[in-house]
């Protein structure tokens, strides 16, 4: 593994318990791999997990001390001592209910920060975070790697203005402290999203023992579907419906990708992706829940965000 460069931006993760940590360090840090993304380094790291998910605290150590012997990241005793140490901030945590938690600390510092997915644990918590985020000025923006697969990508180069509907499909694992749609299913989410774009208006959802089919209307007459599958070696994927026809793409996962773009992020504090969207990807989730309270009945995205306080943009102080 090479020096990092003066000019590499230093980044700190907070939250050891994904694997994605290891991946992120090793696409930054290892600069003699082919698949090395350069611009910034991974320097110091914040170790954080959930006691109550076991999945996430027995991972912590391992994770921990990969990044340490591996990668060459400095272990801090405090997420204090790591901002004074970085440029920019992952929140890393497996767990979205620790995310708020961790801002609030985070965000005085006005360091850019990238939260992995789902942005929080709570539709409720996500509005929170994001104004925080306003308040303390910080650039901040959270998605999943599926957003940006390269198939996902060229489509939409080549065909946004012609895409009139679609269906993605990802594993939907479900996890006891989270809304459903929150621990996996976000995934699938988001690529629906990167592929219509914000607007949808209703959600409908049915479940089965085996996974759940969401629904959505948007406001321009276009449909689009997410096939939740609950086993976790579910292929993910997309149906696009375009004016000649219906186009397929499975896809591996590909974390290098969104790498490059939280470097982007980092550089130049640009998010590319909106707080209006980030919120309503969360609205969508908690609308799917509602929606499968109510035995599949079709609820609106308004009326959920109305429990909330309204659409972010018509929020006094909103710009």
């Amino acid at each position: 593994m090479k020096s990092a460069l003066p000019s590499d931006l230093r980044i700190g993760i907070i939250g050891l318990d994904t694997s994605h940590v290891v991946q992120f360090s090793r696409l930054l840090n290892d600069q003699g791999s082919a698949d090395h993304v350069a611009g910034a380094v991974v320097v110091a790291a914040f170790k954080s997990g959930s006691p109550d998910i076991e999945r996430s605290i027995s991972r912590v150590p391992g994770f921990a001390a990969e990044l340490a012997g591996r990668y060459g990241v400095r272990l801090c005793v405090t997420i204090e001592e790591m901002l004074a140490q970085v440029d920019a901030v992952m929140i890393e945590n497996v767990d979205g209910r620790k995310h708020l938690e961790i801002a609030k600390a985070v965000f005085p510092s006005r360091k850019p920060v990238f939260i992995d997915k789902p942005l929080a644990g709570t539709l409720g918590q996500g509005i929170e975070l994001m104004r925080l985020a306003e308040q303390h000025r910080v650039a901040c923006f959270s998605a999943s790697s599926l957003r940006f697969a390269p198939a996902i990508v060229s489509l939409l180069r080549e065909e946004r203005n012609t895409l009139r509907g679609a269906t993605t499909f990802s594993p939907c694992e479900l996890e006891p402290h989270h809304p459903d749609l929150f621990w996996y299913g976000v995934h699938g989410v988001e690529m629906l999203y990167a592929l219509l774009g914000p607007g949808c208006e209703t959600v409908s959802r049915v479940q089965t023992a085996g996974g759940d089919v969401v629904t959505g209307r948007w406001s321009d007459g276009r449909s689009g579907v997410f096939h939740g599958d609950r086993d976790l070696n579910a292929d993910y994927g997309y149906e696009a419906v375009l004016p000649d026809g219906v186009t397929k793409e499975n896809i591996k996962p590909d974390h290098g990708p969104l790498v490059c773009e939280i470097v982007t992020f980092f550089q130049t504090q640009k998010a590319p992706v909106s707080p209006e969207e980030m919120i309503e990807v969360l609205t969508f989730m908690e609308a799917a829940d509602e929606s499968r309270r109510r035995g599949g009945a079709v609820v609106s995205l308004n009326e959920i965000l109305d429990l909330h306080g309204g659409p972010l943009a018509a929020r006094p102080g909103s710009t």
